[in-house]
């Protein structure tokens, strides 16, 4: 995997950006050493988490001008599925609406040839990539994610699985009784071709004892994700936010990241995730004095911004999400460093369990009007950012098959997937003589 140069060659100065005498005594000066590709500690990183006033404007347009740098005008997205196949899960983290305990009414478990099914119709409607994450499921055989796998490889050779998270890839390894190195071995023969670098929150245990206690720990999260990158597997990066954290906190989050990437090259993306609390269990039951109710709009854009001018030269993909976020935000995040619409998705169930109102599919047409709108080209790429399509003449557009979709509602919905008999997971699969599929 290729290393990016830890400096790059000068960049725009502040002043051909906007005019530095706004950006305050601290901030002017730390943009200027970034945007002359030096990197930002995490006591800056902090400064430009707390940027108000007059210094958001410079700090947004700094960014910016390193995401341009860095990426062009190039705006990307994938075409993907979200598989998330069951909500069952041994753990009870402060943060997920998703989730529910293994004897709940509204817990599901998908078979495999359900699972495979939705892989082929996503295929069919040109998805390249299916995400494949779910809840920790109690008496699941540990080989299961190895199992999913197989399936989807043999059913469709071509698709790009992308996962399991860190903590779905720890918990088999632990019902397996192997480890983690032997186990990422196992889902990359099986298919896996890169990891979601989810379960991370805040890379500070202190925050994830408030957040999620019981949790994958910070150490374990980055050898498992060192581990993969060793194997030759990819993975992305995250993090979510809006919640207790501090600037601090973001700020030491993104410089391990950062510290990572520079040992192993192998994040394709950074992904920043806003806290939805609407259904939050946390926002209900013992709510921390200083939990926040997500982020707001403008702690969104900084999020952006920050982690492109901290990221600088390391990881080039800053990704906004439509679904947490809306498309609106999201083409204003385009403007603070961003420069990946992420994933079509068709099925989105966790952030919508959380309460996130703005829909679980976005079609490649939509996707693409909403780069043009900004000036910038629309672009389809792979899972590890190979570019597939670029759309530099909109006459020229295709009418891809999920463009065509009338009814998104043909997908099923997380509301409607957790009424359903047949997936029960009580009733299906904790009879003794109905085994978890693979097992």
């Amino acid at each position: 995997m290729s290393h990016h140069p830890a400096v790059l060659p000068p960049g725009p100065s502040l002043a051909g950006v906007l005019d530095p005498d706004a950006a305050g005594r601290e901030v002017g000066p730390i943009l200027e050493r970034a945007l002359a590709g030096r990197e930002v500690t995490i006591e800056e990183g902090t400064r430009l988490f707390e940027a108000s006033g007059a210094e958001l404007a410079p700090l947004l347009a700094a960014a910016d001008a390193l995401r341009r740098q860095a990426v062009g005008d190039l705006v990307s997205y994938v075409v993907n599925r979200n598989i998330n196949f069951t909500n069952v899960c041994v753990k009870h983290c402060g943060f997920c609406a998703f989730s529910r305990g293994h004897l709940a009414e509204e817990g599901y478990f998908l078979p495999a040839e359900e699972i495979v099914r939705r892989a082929r119709e996503a295929w069919e409607l040109g998805a390249t990539e299916v995400c494949v994450q779910a809840g920790l499921a109690p008496g699941m055989d540990g080989w299961h994610y190895v199992t999913l796998c197989r399936a989807i490889k043999q059913a469709l050779p071509e698709m790009h699985i992308h996962g399991f998270s860190p903590e779905e890839v720890l918990y088999g390894s632990q019902l397996a009784g192997v480890s983690i190195g032997d186990y990422l071995r196992a889902l990359k023969d099986a298919g896996v071709g890169s990891l979601p670098g989810t379960s991370a929150e805040i890379l500070i245990d202190e925050v994830r004892d408030v957040l999620s206690p019981g949790r994958i720990r910070t150490a374990q999260w980055v050898e498992l994700i060192q581990t993969a990158h060793r194997l030759g597997i990819p993975t992305t990066s995250t993090m979510m936010y809006g919640h207790v954290e501090t600037a601090r906190h973001k700020a030491v989050h993104l410089e391990l990241l950062r510290a990572i990437q520079k040992e192993t090259g192998g994040i394709t993306e950074f992904v920043p995730l806003g806290f939805i609390a609407e259904e939050a269990p946390i926002s209900r039951k013992k709510r921390p004095a200083n939990l926040r109710n997500g982020p707001t709009g403008i702690e969104t854009l900084k999020m952006y911004a920050v982690s492109r001018i901290m990221l600088n030269g390391w990881i080039r993909n800053i990704q906004v999400s439509w679904v947490k976020e809306g498309l609106k935000l999201v083409q204003v995040g385009l403007m603070a460093g961003a420069n990946d619409l992420g994933g079509t998705l068709i099925n989105e169930s966790i952030s919508t369990a959380a309460g996130a109102q703005h829909g679980q599919l976005q079609t490649p047409a939509t996707l693409r009007a909403l780069a043009r709108e900004m000036g910038r080209v629309p672009a389809e790429r792979s899972t590890r950012y190979d570019i597939l399509r670029r759309f530099d003449d909109p006459a020229l557009d295709p009418l891809d098959a999920l463009d065509k979709v009338q009814d998104k509602l043909r997908f099923g919905s997380y509301q409607e997937l957790i009424r359903q008999k047949q997936y029960r997971f009580r009733e299906h699969y904790q009879k003794p003589s109905a085994p978890l599929p693979g097992g």
